[in-house]
């Protein structure tokens, strides 16, 4: 049952992934890549069609983020996109929303699904973190969101309560206010590359990295790292 139900998801997941990248390259056109009035063009088309169907786009989004999630698929890249379509607050609510859905639902399933193989295969490699969970599931995950996940791939970080057996509402809420911080910063770098391609004539390296839309929040961002780094030291060092 679980051989096949891993089978069913990794097909899943390579046709989810195909079916987005044929999307992808058979409405960008390649020979425009360096051209950016092409990207003038998109932002404009793209501004126009979710201002004309924004509760659609959303569904489809929301939709689509948490299968991507549950799939195992990348999270970054959904932030960029949902800061690009709908701004850096609204970005932030819908990703946030739906990676958090994604997230349990990935959880639920490895749970249920690969609960042994999961423990078989990573609890002696994060055996230093189990103990702590175990202390305050909802309090220590949060700070591990928070952080990053300590540079853990995040579906892998999505599995990693299956070894301490994380309540799932713990672990819904625990994702969900763990990850805003980051997610509101990425979804606002997002928008401000929306908003610069919209205002700006020619492409400049120097002139995007100088805008307020871009620098701030790339600032906000490493200051996060920072802050990570001092409580990773301070909650996930080898003396806890």
């Amino acid at each position: 049952m679980s051989k096949n139900l891993k089978i069913f998801l990794g097909v899943s997941y390579l046709l989810i992934l195909f079916i987005f990248l044929y999307f992808i390259f058979t409405s960008v056109q390649i020979n425009r890549l360096d051209d950016f009035s092409y990207y003038k063009e998109l932002q404009k088309n793209l501004s126009i069609y979710i201002s004309a169907n924004t509760i659609i786009n959303l569904i489809y989004f929301f939709i689509f983020a948490i299968f991507w999630i549950a799939l195992l698929g990348f999270g970054s890249p959904l932030l960029i996109i949902s800061g690009i379509l709908f701004g850096e607050l609204l970005g932030t609510a819908i990703s946030i929303i739906s990676i958090s859905i994604g997230a349990l639902l990935l959880y639920s399933i490895g749970n249920f699904f690969f609960r042994d193989l999961v423990k078989i295969t990573f609890e002696k490699k994060f055996k230093k973190f189990i103990s702590l969970f175990q202390k305050n599931e909802f309090y220590y995950f949060l700070i591990f969101r928070f952080v990053g996940g300590l540079g853990i791939p995040f579906g892998l970080q999505n599995l990693i309560p299956i070894l301490f057996d994380m309540k799932k509402i713990n672990y819904f809420f625990a994702t969900f206010f763990g990850l805003i911080p980051n997610f509101f910063i990425i979804n606002t770098i997002g928008a401000g590359l929306n908003t610069y391609i919209e205002q700006a004539e020619n492409f400049s390296m120097i002139e995007l990295i100088s805008t307020k839309e871009i620098y701030l929040p790339i600032f906000m961002f490493v200051g996060l790292i920072l802050l990570s780094l001092i409580i990773k030291k301070k909650f996930f060092d080898d003396k806890n």
